[in-house]
Order: C-alpha cells, then structure tokens, then sequence
C-alpha cells in the first residue's frame, strides 16, 4: 500500500501506486484542460505531484513542451541564478563484493585492476585536484567491508580537509558510498561531510534485484531506506539520483519524483541534489545489453519536468554527457556540473597505464576549459562553498531556496569564487572572458551594502587574501 510517510521502501515507493499513476497519465496525456492547468500549477513555483508530473512526461503536445522548457528555464533562473556550480569527482578505490552487472567494478570482473589509494596518494591527488582550482569533491568507492571500511573513508575525508596547498583548498567533501548504518551516518556527519549521495539505480524491485544479484547492495529495502538513516544519523543534505537506462524511464521518473515527496513529508527537507546520469560504456559493460536507454529529446524533457516539479533541489549532470548535450541541459535546469573529471583511481595526480574507469568520459575538457565555456555562454561558474561553511544547510537552505532568497547570498560569493579560481588558477583566455563576466555580475547585486563589501573583497582576493563569504 502506498504510503508517503512510511519508513518501509515497498510503502513510500509503491510499485502499485506507479503502476496506477502511468496508467492515469496515459489516459490524460492527451488531455490539453488538465495538462494547460498542471503547467498554471507549476508556474506557482511550489512543484508538481508524482500523478502530475506523470502526465505531463507522457504528453506529446509540441506547444505544451515548449511551455515546459520555458517554465524549466525560468524556474532556474527564479532559483539558482545563472551560476552553475563546479564540482571533481574522486574514486578512492574500486574493490567491490557487490555483483551490479551494469558496473565495471562487480566482483567478478577478474580482469580490470583493482586499486585503492593510501593516505598519501589521496594527498597527491587532492594537491592535483587543487592546482586545477577545485574546491568541492565528490568521493566514490566501491562496497568492500575489509578494503574499503568506514574507518578507511572517514581518514581519507580528514585528509582531504586537511591540505593546504598554495591558495588551494578542499571546502566541501560530498560522499558517494553504499548504503550504511544510522551509526555510520552519524560518523560521517561527525566528519563535516557535504551532501550524502546514494543513486538508486533503478526503483523497479524486481529489476533491482536482478541487477544486484549478489552482495549486501542486492537488499532492495535496505538500499532504498538509506537516505531516511542518513538523516536520521544527522545529515543534512542527501542526493538522490537514477542510472537511466536499467529500467523504463517512465517508471522510475515517477518513483524518483515519489522519493522526493516522501524525504519531504518524513523529514521536511527534500533531496538537496538529484543527479541524472545514463548508462555508459566501461570495461566489461555492453550497453547494448540494456534495452531502455533513453533518447536525447526524452532526456531533456525528464530533465526539465525534474526542476519544474521539484524546483528548489540542485540538479547535476557529470561528464558521462558530451559538451553539445551539457549545453542543452544547462537551459533546462541544470546547477551543477563536474569538470576536468576522471572516473579511475588515481587518475589525477598521473594517469594510471592501467585503466580503472568506472565509466567512459563523453566531456573530457579540462576544467580551465569548461569555465571559459560557461564564462563566454553568459553562465557563472561557482566554486561556492559558504553555505556549508556557513552553516545554511538542511531545513535552513531549503527555506531560503523554496523563498528564492538564496541568490542573495550565492551570487556574491559566488562572483567571490570565481574571482579566486581566474586570480590563481585561469589561462589568460578564461581570464578574459571571466573578469568581463564579473563585470556584468556584479551589477546584478541588489543590496547596496553587499555590493560595496563585495567589491572591497575582490580587491582583496587579487591582492592575496581567500575565502570570503557572505
């Protein structure tokens, strides 16, 4: 039985309540009232149900997509500004008990090399991931309780924190492990992590489990219920996300949307990031094997309908996307996006010879490049962290997103950011196309006060100083 408030994953995404929702948006999807009134809701700014937003995915009308696109760019705009936010992912290691035939790192791949990094190679990589100018990382392991223990991740976060390299540093470590206990939750808050990001895969039970056929990941419930003990143990932020192609995107639109409703009914506080990653190809993987990929048009509209039905969550795109594909999402609501990535372990610091990638890089351009590319598209680049190191975290930020108050504070600094990454780090290009981007930015700034300490502290940054917030 279908019920938002439950703490039973079978209750809160209920296979029946989705089967029922696709069949009602499949009987309306041709209904123009109901779909012209959906998108009069949506256009309120407070988001769309799991049925609502249904109907819309499964509508065909050219002219009512375009209203959704429209909306989708507005909404953004509305909630996020122009800034796009930068982050590095970081693979510590890949060894893995867990049998997910759409991962290279499954137990019994016996050929890719297995990898995890010491203390000092994360260092290394960390002073690498530095030099390039990032200030925000993801990091990602594989599922090994003697290799890959929660002890081990909590030294690697305390030594990412720790480095201090030139004017670089590592501000906010958002976490990519499995499933865990409140207990281990708790000790990762402890840690001063960012977002907790766990993707689901897929929200089908009965394809879950024949895509985890072995390992603790195989425990559908115990998975889906992660985010609620992540909370629980004290996190603030969690990051939802779908690997689209396992299942029908239909099915697990809807059940991501259900997701976000029950995060926000249980705990006030709905998912701070949800991410949109495809399928790609890796060693060991044919993604010809999976018969639900999802075409680039229906992989715009999903993700146009996610910021329009839940408009204040940050959405994410990596670099499993090309350039031209990131480009087009960036219109339709994406906020965040990876840059100068490598999916293998260790592969900043030096490129491995032998290849550890859990997945093929479309967008392969350096993070210099990808912040000239958004400087000269008319979109800031960010390196904000003050909300974190702020303390606007949780119900806080949500307050300030939902009231779209919180580009007071986010387009100052991060206006700040970007002129710390051009003073340190940009080619004389992306210096360029930055400072004339700065210029323009720093009009926008509405508070007279605010505007006049920001100006001050870019003069400060160009002349040494680092880390200002607002």
């Amino acid at each position: 039985m279908y019920n938002v408030k439950s703490k039973n994953a079978e209750e809160f995404i209920s296979n029946e309540e989705i089967i029922k929702t696709i069949q009602y948006a499949k009987e309306n999807a041709n209904n123009k009232k109901l779909i012209e009134d959906i998108i009069k809701k949506a256009e309120e700014r407070k988001g769309l149900s799991h049925k609502e937003a249904a109907v819309l995915l499964l509508s065909n009308d050219k002219e009512q997509n375009e209203k959704i696109f429209k909306l989708a760019r507005q909404i953004k705009e509305d909630f996020y500004g122009n800034r796009i936010v930068l982050f590095a992912p970081l693979y510590l290691s890949n060894y893995c008990i867990n049998g997910c035939t759409y991962c290279p790192y499954h137990s019994i791949n016996k050929h890719i090399p297995r990898k995890k990094m010491t203390q000092d190679e994360i260092r290394n990589e960390v002073i690498a991931l530095q030099d390039m100018g990032h200030k925000r990382l993801a990091i990602e392991s594989g599922e090994d309780p003697i290799n890959n223990p929660i002890e081990y991740i909590l030294e690697s976060i305390d030594t990412i924190y720790s480095i201090k390299h030139k004017n670089g540093a590592i501000r906010r470590v958002n976490v990519n492990i499995a499933a865990t206990t409140v207990e281990n939750y708790k000790k990762l808050h402890e840690a001063k992590i960012g977002t907790y990001i766990l993707f689901q895969e897929t929200y089908n039970k009965k394809s879950y489990e024949i895509l985890h056929p072995t390992g603790p990941k195989h425990n559908y419930n115990y998975h889906t219920e992660a985010m609620d003990r992540a909370m629980e143990g004290g996190i603030n932020d969690v990051g939802l996300g779908v690997l689209f192609g396992l299942d029908n995107y239909i099915y697990e639109f809807i059940a991501l949307i259900m997701h976000a409703e029950h995060l926000e009914s249980v705990f006030n506080v709905g998912p701070h990031t949800i991410s949109v990653p495809r399928i790609r190809k890796a060693d060991d993987i044919n993604v010809s094997d999976f018969k639900n990929a999802v075409d680039d048009e229906t992989f715009k509209k999903i993700v146009a309908l996610i910021r329009i039905t839940v408009p204040y969550t940050g959405m994410i795109v990596s670099t499993r996307e090309n350039k031209e594909c990131r480009k087009e999402l960036l219109e339709l609501g994406i906020s965040q996006i990876s840059g100068g990535s490598k999916t293998s372990v260790g592969g900043y610091y030096k490129e491995e010879e032998e290849d550890s990638s859990q997945f093929e890089v479309n967008d392969s351009r350096s993070l210099d490049e990808v912040v000239n590319w958004l400087a000269q598209l008319n979109y800031l680049p960010s390196f904000c962290t003050a909300c974190y190191g702020s303390g606007r975290v949780g119900d806080r930020f949500m307050e300030l997103c939902k009231d779209m108050q919180i580009n007071n504070f986010c387009l100052p600094n991060a206006i700040m950011t970007l002129k710390e990454y051009l003073t340190d780090y940009a080619s004389s290009e992306t210096k360029k196309s930055g400072e004339i981007l700065i210029s323009k930015e720093i009009n926008k700034v509405k508070d007279s006060n605010i505007k006049k300490q920001l100006i001050e502290n870019l003069e400060k940054i160009k002349n040494g100083e680092r880390n200002f917030k607002f």
